[in-house]
């Protein structure tokens, strides 16, 4: 079946469990016990069926990452000498990539003259450009906050001017003198967080030629590096870390302040959307965790219709009141005080990437072990530098 077919079934099968609830509801719209069963049964249907789209949906990009062409087919006329491409140099060079992958296989006991240009001024060995554009990638696909925010490349402290006040207008008769306002301006300064990621590999893998060390490596880099950023990117607080878009002080403001510590209504999610001003609505989004949007499946709004609509296009993310719905499991849960679901245009959060990823090596840390230890280094900052652009559902206290 294919990912359409079932996007269809899904939608049909979510269809048929609201017309069922609407149809079993008594005189006091409650649904009888046999009732409610059947409908959680119905509700998981459609959350099985939602799990199989995503699981196709990753298998599909697995399936098109391993048919890329291994080589790069010629495209010019092969007996042209003139036409040479520049040969690649640095940490661009495919001299220092292999150097990169022999260092790893050796547990950086050879190290090749070339791998030189690449240094980290903290120790260990800058990442090849091919490398560093994987991690990125990795990074964007698996960190939600980097999918939706604005990414800086820094070499130092990056100022980012931020108008404090907008000039004055105002009517004045002809012949008057003129008046001018001034603007001020705020800066918010994005620094450099260090963020290290260790990998553990047997001896017997690393050593073994036929097991893809390059891949396996940069995957996991690539993943853990994306789970600790969205994680402070979300609730860090700004000491040794990034500012998270949940921080107290300087983070989302709270547009709603719902009237129950447990649960949310259809009315505070309305009121959600139009506390964010109307500029900032034209690309706003939803994000919260999946236990969050199990609840909000269930709400209605004064209409009596579903405010969940499920993507009816394979790759389209979920909608909530007409705007996309992203997930992320760093969110907090329903509870007291928490801040569940944080609406707003997210590209006001800006991310600074100080200089490249570097790798090293762990010295005997896990020899006892028979295992060899990685490590990966990144330097980060973030920061939301218009609070007004993303308002947060908070729980009562």
């Amino acid at each position: 079946m294919t990912i359409t077919e079932l996007i269809e079934k899904r939608n049909k099968s979510w269809n048929a469990a609201k017309a069922f609830v609407e149809t079993k509801r008594d005189k006091d719209g409650i649904l009888s016990e046999e009732d409610a069963k059947t409908y959680a049964e119905m509700e998981k249907r459609v959350k099985d069926i939602s799990a199989e789209i995503d699981r196709m949906q990753a298998m599909e990009a697995m399936e098109r990452e391993l048919n890329k062409p291994t080589s790069t087919p010629i495209t010019e006329n092969p007996m042209n000498t003139r036409s040479e491409k520049p040969k690649k140099t640095g940490r661009a060079s495919d001299e220092y990539k292999q150097a990169v992958l022999n260092a790893l296989r050796s547990n950086f006991r050879q190290v090749s003259n070339i791998m030189q240009e690449g240094v980290d001024a903290d120790g260990g060995y800058l990442v090849p450009d091919e490398y560093d554009s994987r991690l990125i990638t990795k990074l964007t696909e698996e960190n939600v906050i980097r999918r939706l925010g604005h990414r800086l490349s820094t070499s130092g402290d990056h100022k980012i001017n931020i108008a404090a006040s907008t000039p004055a207008a105002a009517w004045i008769e002809e012949g008057e003198s003129l008046t001018f306002g001034d603007a001020t301006f705020d800066q918010i300064i994005l620094d450099a967080h260090k963020l290290h990621v260790a990998v553990k590999v047997t001896e017997e893998l690393l050593y073994d030629s036929m097991f893809d060390i390059e891949n396996y490596l940069f995957d996991a880099f690539g993943k853990a590096l994306a789970n600790a950023e969205e994680d402070a990117f979300i609730n860090g607080d700004g000491n040794g870390k990034p500012l998270g878009i949940l921080a107290a002080a300087g983070g989302a403001q709270t547009g709603v302040t719902t009237a129950s510590s447990t649960a949310i209504t259809a009315d505070e999610v309305i009121n959600l959307v139009y506390s964010l001003k109307r500029p900032y609505r034209k690309n706003a989004v939803f994000i919260m965790n999946d236990q969050t949007i199990a609840a909000i499946r269930k709400l209605k709004d004064g209409n009596g219709m579903y405010m969940w609509q499920p993507a009816l296009t394979a790759g389209e993310p979920d909608r909530l009141l007409g705007y996309p719905v992203h997930t992320s499991q760093f969110m907090p849960t329903i509870a007291a005080g928490a801040k569940t679901i944080a609406f707003g245009d997210f590209s006001y959060y800006n991310i600074g990437d100080r200089g490249s990823r570097s790798l090293g090596e762990l010295r005997e840390l896990f020899a006892g072990n028979g295992m060899v230890g990685f490590l990966a280094k990144e330097r980060v900052d973030g920061k939301l530098v218009l609070p007004e652009a993303v308002q947060c559902l908070q729980m009562k206290a």
